[in-house]
């Protein structure tokens, strides 16, 4: 039997199946244990976080009204750390060639059907252009694991590209980067070329299932994908993000080997995840998600979302256009701190939206409204739409982010950075009916900063956007 360790660098070890199962039993025998279900709510409620076995037990309750408080903490949490931020960002899709052979993606080697593509340093160019005409700051990069059609170099070429960019009062000030697991030496590279965090998703943590559902290609080696941000981060990248694609295996399994691996990071890296994004399978060329018979309905999807904020309060949350405005709107104040919008997940989309039979998308986009229209709806709930960059570019990265999140000094940067991101997209994006909004919540907003020396210098920081300056941050 292979032992149980959170600070090995062996994947068998840090993700134990013997210790899931075993979670997973502990759990379900306790699904009714109202004490221990409170207790554990208790000890969460001071924002240190729970085990992987904790959290199991919360999610496995089955108690309406510890339910209920169950959310009602997520909420709490949620509101204490983030309060009513909520950034916003997009996909950018470079390339869908692909060398692997995953059951679940349209992208996969065998795929005769779909379009494939790669994009031009030009036609980057006008995708970047396209991308900051809506008012975008923030991306993540996309592309398919092939390394002829998409070297590393094609990347840290393309991340170049996109930086230099400057269009109008538009910049990307933020290129986050979902690419296939590689080298220390690449993410060395990575780093170098400035990214913010690297993201990649398990899509699943059962070994057995995982190399059933990559059979053939790079990504069949479970070991490899599994110790990918080990590796980043050991190539010097402070933010990495993990996730897992809800609807291919069993969701309590995958959930608990989710909350290993942030602990695994926490344990043998310094600092968890940055970001935990919660994808749910769906419907794509080639792909029916019907096929796979392990998708998990609204209410555990609201579930896993609120037990994730309890366990892991300082990550970061994101929940994408595969969700529909109703669902991601459920979500929001359960944890949720970041969500895309306006996205389009073909090759060269976002220049031109592309006919049905000419599409080269990953999964088709659920919530197809517009950046302003999302922005319109988050102000009406109250929400400030934020497309702040100040913490990476400040170098608030990693283990000295979350000192700083941990101790509540935070605050004095997130809620200032926020408005001024999004007083800029109001000047510079918005119409008259959202500007109204905006700046009504930005007036609201801002006598809420608690430091009065930052409450006076965003003051000041505002004006001079109103002013036609740019690029202010804290």
């Amino acid at each position: 039997m292979t032992k149980y360790d959170p600070q090995s660098a062996a994947a068998a070890e840090f993700i134990n199946h013997e210790e899931i199962e075993a979670t997973l039993a502990y759990a379900a025998t306790n699904k009714h244990n109202r004490l221990l279900v409170q207790e554990i709510l208790e000890k969460a409620a001071d924002c240190r976080g729970l085990s992987h076995r904790e959290a199991a037990v919360l999610l496995e309750c089955q108690e309406d009204d510890l339910n209920a408080a169950m959310f009602t903490l997520a909420q709490k949490i949620k509101e204490e750390l983030y309060g009513k931020r909520i950034v916003l960002f997009a996909p950018l899709y470079l390339s869908n060639y692909c060398v692997n052979g995953c059951v679940y993606c349209p992208y996969h080697q065998r795929n005769t059907t779909i379009r494939r593509k790669k994009l031009t340093q030009e036609e980057i160019r006008r995708e970047v252009i396209a991308l900051q005409d809506m008012g975008h700051k923030r991306l993540a990069l996309e592309t398919g694991e092939d390394p002829v059609q998409n070297p590393i170099e094609y990347v840290l070429e393309s991340i170049q590209t996109i930086y230099n960019i400057k269009h109008k009062n538009g910049a990307i000030r933020r290129v986050n980067v979902n690419i296939a697991a590689t080298t220390v030496e690449n993410y060395q590279k990575l780093k170098a070329a400035g990214i913010g965090t690297y993201i990649l998703f398990q899509e699943t943590y059962h070994k057995e299932n995982y190399e059933k559902l990559h059979p053939t290609g790079p990504k069949h080696d479970y070991a490899w994908h599994t110790e990918a941000m080990d590796r980043a981060m050991e190539g010097g990248i402070d933010d990495v993000g993990c996730g897992v694609l809800f609807g291919l295996n069993l969701y309590r399994y995958d959930f608990v080997g989710l909350l290993m691996h942030a602990e695994h990071l926490e344990a043998r890296m310094g600092v968890g995840p940055h970001t935990i994004s919660v994808p749910r399978i769906r419907p794509a060329d080639d792909i029916d998600p019907q096929t796979f018979s392990n998708a998990i309905d609204d209410d555990i999807f609201a579930k896993i979302v609120a037990v994730i904020r309890i366990a892991v309060p300082y990550t970061g949350m994101i929940v994408s256009t595969r969700e529909s405005q109703v669902s991601r709107e459920r979500v929001l104040d359960l944890g949720i701190s970041q969500i895309s919008g306006a996205s389009c997940t073909s090759v060269g989309g976002y220049e031109h939206r592309e006919a049905p039979e000419d599409n080269s998308a990953q999964f088709d986009v659920n919530d197809t409204r517009t950046l302003e229209e999302i922005i319109d709806w988050l102000l009406d709930l109250g929400y400030v739409p934020s497309f702040c960059t100040a913490c990476y570019r400040a170098g608030r990265t990693g283990d000295r982010f979350m000192k700083l999140c941990k101790s509540g000094q935070i605050k004095n940067c997130c809620l200032p950075n926020a408005l001024m991101t999004l007083k800029e997209y109001l000047e510079d994006y918005a119409g008259d009916a959202v500007q109204k909004k905006g700046e009504a919540v930005i007036r609201r907003q801002w006598e809420g900063i608690p430091n009065p020396a930052v409450k006076a210098k965003a003051a000041e920081y505002l004006q001079k956007l109103h002013d036609g300056m740019r690029d202010f941050r804290f």
